[in-house]
């Protein structure tokens, strides 16, 4: 009889270590549980600045839009775009009685220089499906922007300066579905704002951003165009 009990105080003791163990092995599965999601869920701080351009503000860097610009300033740049060349492209106006038509007598064929492409680039993704004068808007944007003394010297420069354009991911221009009419429209207002083929309803806005966001910018407001505000 006594050596039965001793089997099952042994037998006993034995469930209870095991017991233990098992709850001591969930303890630290839990603690190690909770370790890894803090270690998955560390946020690097560049990339919530790098989302930010998710909101479609297209231009214009914080610290430029929280004061008025200085008259001195806008006459710099209004200076300087007189005497800013652009580079010389095929352009063709046989009387042209309306965008439209002026658009439609331009050639999309051949090969584009890498400024021609940037500047053709950002209207396809920055306004493709919009009306031509829209696209238009944009590309005279980007040209006033090279002109400018506050921005780069070279349209591809301004179209890759860090966080002016949603569409430039990673320092990369999109792939472009070259056989679509957006890109012909595109490359064609591109050569006639390079040429001041035709006038654009905002010259010498330097900024837009689309209508559905208000960022609150101190700047005089010039018009709006399908979906953006322009601004100077």
């Amino acid at each position: 009889m006594s050596k039965i009990l001793r089997t099952a105080s042994a037998l006993s003791l034995a469930l209870t270590a095991v017991a233990a163990l098992s709850a001591t092995d969930a303890s630290l599965a839990f603690e190690a549980n909770e370790a890894t999601l803090e270690t998955e869920i560390v946020i690097d701080p560049e990339l919530l600045v790098e989302d930010e351009s998710n909101e479609n503000i297209i231009f214009a860097e914080q610290k430029e839009i929280l004061a008025e610009i200085p008259e001195s300033v806008i006459k710099a740049d209004e200076i300087a775009n007189e005497g800013f060349v652009q580079e010389t492209v095929e352009y063709t106006n046989d009387g042209a009685n309306s965008l439209r038509e002026l658009v439609a007598q331009q050639s999309v064929e051949g090969g584009l220089s890498s400024e021609m492409q940037c500047l053709a680039g950002t209207v396809y993704f920055e306004s493709k499906g919009e009306s031509l004068k829209g696209q238009l808007a944009v590309a005279r944007v980007v040209l006033a922007r090279a002109a400018s003394s506050r921005f780069p010297d070279t349209i591809c420069d301004v179209v890759y300066q860090r966080r002016q354009f949603s569409f430039i991911r990673g320092g990369k221009m999109p792939r472009i579905d070259t056989g679509h009419r957006h890109w012909r429209n595109a490359v064609s207002i591109a050569k006639i704002a390079m040429n001041d083929g035709w006038k654009s309803p905002v010259e010498g806005a330097l900024f837009f951003h689309a209508r559905y966001v208000s960022p609150g910018w101190r700047l005089k407001r010039m018009a709006t165009i399908d979906n953006h505000i322009f601004y100077r």
